[in-house]
């Protein structure tokens, strides 16, 4: 790792501190463990961190993508299970399609034609999604082992990206910083700094199937979103310009309904991505500041997932694609449908939209978003 324009990198890696258990002395209950979990074919350590809290509820996070392997959480009996789709091997998440559990970068979702200018210089990125460029292309940081360490209540990842690395102008430090709490929600706190003007985007893929990973399709789910507009996009998903209403079409989530009931409508936006695959925006988002985004619930567990954010966006992707994926925990085989994504993050295609909120960072600024997944149950 570098150090650039009096960035701070982390003193000491993942590699370092296999091995620890930490005990907080506010939280004597709270437990964090780590572990070598596997190596690259490059050689590198990839490290696992699992959290657990006093109720035996736990997260366990890996230095692979800065990923999210699994959120095992109580439902409405208190019987825990593991909410989140993947891969018992950590070698499946290198270069996996649905990109499970990890955070995309340097910029996540769709660049069209992989092109954008900024300070009227073009640059040119990967194609990986059809005509165009998918989270950070090929190599993004959810193929990365990134930097890890324990800090305090937290675990925290770090990842250097060259100047030019995947195409993207000026070296960037990003950094993903989990916590977990007693009430079992997890903040995912993202900040990010650079040394040349560039654009960023980060965000975190999980799928979640509130019945547990493994138990099959998610569309008898109910979600409900704080969005009543969402950005209609050509048929390879990139946006087309202004939102739109939800209002009186298959896309409305302000009233709660099952992720099902209108999936199959023949509605441009649910042709062109065989299911929800759509970026919603949300009400009275204002930067810096957290907004309800999603909660999403199921009849059968008990379990409710309550979604907040600065971010000015949520990709709701209802695993339209994950028919032939590598295998998954348990020795389960995903297929469509059988987990949802709930992505909050700015638009896609911003850095092509200058009426879109901003995704530039320049020297001397820090990009600075937060996401909280909080895990309740229903009676």
């Amino acid at each position: 790792m570098k150090d650039f324009s009096g960035i701070t990198i982390f003193e000491e890696s993942g590699s370092e501190m296999r091995g620890r258990t930490k005990q907080h002395p506010s939280q004597v209950s709270m437990k964090i463990t780590q572990e070598i979990w596997g190596k690259t074919p490059d050689g590198r350590q990839i490290i696992k961190y699992t959290v657990t809290n006093a109720k035996g509820a736990s997260v366990t996070l890996s230095s692979l993508g800065a990923c999210i392997v699994s959120v095992i959480v109580p439902d409405r009996e208190g019987v825990l299970a593991d909410v989140v789709l993947g891969y018992d091997d950590p070698l499946s998440y290198l270069g996996d399609g649905p990109c499970f559990g990890k955070c995309p970068g340097r910029y996540a979702n769709r660049i069209a034609a992989g092109r954008f200018s900024l300070d009227d210089k073009e640059y040119g990125l990967p194609i990986n999604n059809g005509p165009n460029h998918l989270h950070g292309g090929p190599e993004g940081f959810q193929n990365r082992v990134w930097e890890s360490r324990i800090s305090g209540d937290a675990v925290e990842f770090l990842y250097y990206s060259e100047d030019g690395e995947q195409g993207y102008p000026g070296a960037l430090k990003a950094v993903a910083r989990y916590e977990w709490s007693e009430e079992c929600e997890l903040r995912l706190s993202f900040t990010a700094e650079c040394d040349a003007p560039t654009v960023v985007n980060l965000t975190n893929h999980a799928y979640f199937n509130l019945d547990g990973e493994g138990s099959g399709s998610v569309l008898d789910h109910i979600l409900r979103l704080n969005a009543s507009e969402y950005l209609p996009t050509d048929d390879t998903l990139i946006p087309l310009g202004d939102s739109e209403p939800v209002a009186g079409t298959p896309m409305d989530f302000v009233a709660e309904k099952p992720l099902g009931r209108d999936i199959q409508a023949d509605f441009p936006a649910l042709r062109y991505g065989k299911g929800y695959d759509n970026c919603y925006v949300i009400d009275g988002a204002e930067s810096g500041q957290l907004q309800t985004a999603a909660v999403l619930r199921s009849c059968k567990s008990g379990r409710v997932l309550e979604v907040t954010t600065t971010q000015p966006g949520v990709q709701i992707y209802t695993g339209n694609w994950l028919e032939g994926c590598p295998q998954g925990k348990n020795a389960h085989t995903y297929h469509d449908y059988d987990g949802v994504a709930i992505e909050c993050q700015h638009f896609p295609d911003s850095p092509n939209h200058p009426d879109y909120p901003s995704t530039v960072l320049r020297p001397g600024e820090t990009f600075e978003e937060a996401i909280i997944f909080a895990f309740k149950t229903t009676e």
